[in-house]
């Protein structure tokens, strides 16, 4: 996926979750963040970021918050984006194109299954999918993780899930890691150990858990490489 004029910044402040305060060429100009999660070790004073330009040219925002240049410990820096948006854009390109299920698969998006909708169903042959994905840009010391807040919604999803086994679809659960240089993935049972537990139970039930990171540049994001998933 592809974002069309996209300018550097550097990071100010955060006045509230859907706003941040970015200086750009020598002024400050309030922006849209597109993520609404916490993003506290992203999003620090005079942090390297990246604006796209929005496509509503009447907007109250001008710019979008799409990434952030994070340095880590030992001095080198990642880049990551951090749209909420933008993993099921790739996701759905990157499915399209034979990505995870091999070409051929009719790929269609946000069906709804019981009380839930779900990101992607997939029909290849007699095989019937589900599939949920879930964007991912908490790391620390080469692990990233999910989620960085408590999330009900995601608890929600992977429950039913779970459900769709017993009825003869597959499910799969997608973790987009929006940044490269990940050696593992696990969940975040720090923050949410509902969202932990309920996920390796809906392994034991045949759940299939995915993760692979991306290729991200600051006008783009690609899908690319399978990372290890760790569940306790």
């Amino acid at each position: 996926m592809r974002y069309r004029k996209v300018i550097p910044g550097r990071f100010i402040s955060r006045p509230d979750r859907f706003t941040a305060i970015v200086l750009v060429g020598g002024s400050e100009e309030m922006v849209h963040v597109k993520n609404t999660g916490r993003c506290r070790e992203l999003l620090l004073p005079d942090a390297s970021v990246y604006l796209a330009e929005a496509d509503n040219p009447d907007r109250r925002t001008r710019y979008d918050l799409i990434a952030v240049e994070k340095v880590l410990d030992d001095g080198s820096k990642i880049l990551i984006n951090m749209d909420s948006q933008a993993p099921n854009k790739a996701a759905g390109e990157w499915l399209r194109s034979g990505g995870l299920f091999g070409e051929g698969a009719s790929v269609r998006s946000e069906v709804r299954y019981r009380d839930s909708r779900f990101d992607f169903y997939i029909e290849q042959g007699e095989r019937r999918i589900f599939l949920e994905v879930k964007g991912v840009t908490l790391e620390r010391e080469g692990v990233a993780m999910f989620p960085d807040a408590p999330t009900e919604r995601g608890l929600k999803h992977v429950r039913e899930l779970a459900e769709c086994i017993n009825e003869g679809y597959e499910a799969y659960v997608l973790f987009v890691i929006q940044m490269k240089g990940m050696h593992l993935f696990r969940p975040n049972n720090a923050t949410h150990p509902q969202f932990g537990e309920a996920l390796a139970e809906a392994q034991r039930r045949g759940v299939n858990i995915a993760a692979y990171d991306c290729i991200v540049e600051p006008d783009s994001m690609t899908i690319d490489s399978s990372v290890d998933v760790l569940l306790d």
